[in-house]
């Protein structure tokens, strides 16, 4: 349990650090945006499949395939709903529509935090889930990927809000509320998948979906939109081979 409330606090502590860089910083670059994002686009990746999907296959025995598949298709479900009932990422925060940056009003960027609220609780609930398993090293290997993703997310957060007249102090306060979102989910996932083992399964890759659903929906598209694609493309490699270096050993 107290490595469950580590764990918590560690991603949801990343989107505070995101944000703390983000206000420290201010607008950062797209190039090196792109490059970051792209090794956390990695990183989710990698911990996606051999964190989640692939457990959820060896534990879901006869008809493992079969929940595991169903269990991915109603995660990315989950988040296209939230996407059609909150503002989407790219549209609100400012990175790909500079020249509209200073129009964004106060509403708007409300929309735009509880969107990113919204996509934070699977996120939560995929590390919590992870440590239903007797497998702490994928767990882990899961945690630490969502936390890497959290980090850029957190910075590009920051700078729209200032712009539509935030306080840059307030601006940092909202910005750290939304991993708060993620504490609640990984003690979520946690209780869900300690209630019922039965569930655990298509509860790890509900979770896997949700991952692969932002990495495809929001991330690569972020990363491959301001002309840096190529480094984006190697950054993802670089991020996906280190946590398959990591899952080897910690695994």
């Amino acid at each position: 349990m107290l490595l469950v409330l580590i764990t918590a606090i560690g991603v949801g502590g990343a989107t505070v650090i995101g944000s703390l860089i983000g206000f420290l910083f201010g607008k950062i670059p797209h190039k090196y945006n792109d490059a970051i994002l792209g090794f956390a686009a990695g990183v989710m990746l990698a911990a996606a499949v051999m964190g989640l999907i692939l457990p959820s296959v060896e534990m879901g025995g006869k008809y493992g395939i079969w929940i595991t598949a169903l269990g991915i298709f109603c995660g990315a479900g989950f988040l296209n709903i939230m996407d059609k009932v909150t503002p989407h990422l790219h549209h609100l925060s400012g990175v790909d529509a500079e020249k509209h940056e200073h129009n964004e009003s106060l509403n708007k960027i409300l929309l735009f935090v509880f969107a990113i609220a919204i996509h934070n609780l699977p996120e939560g609930l995929a590390a919590g889930v992870g440590f239903g398993t007797e497998n702490i090293g994928n767990a882990i290997t899961v945690a630490i990927g969502i936390a890497l993703q959290n980090i850029p997310e957190g910075m590009v957060i920051i700078s729209p809000m200032i712009l539509a007249g935030v306080s840059k102090k307030r601006a940092l306060l909202i910005g750290s509320a939304t991993g708060l979102v993620e504490v609640v989910g990984t003690f979520i996932g946690y209780f869900a998948s300690s209630v019922s083992g039965q569930i655990l399964p298509f509860a790890l890759a509900f979770a896997g979906g949700t991952m692969l659903y932002i990495i495809s929906d929001e991330m690569i598209p972020d990363t491959h939109s301001h002309g840096y694609e190529r480094m984006a493309t190697y950054s993802l490699l670089v991020g996906f081979v280190v946590m398959l270096i990591m899952d080897t050993y910690i695994g």
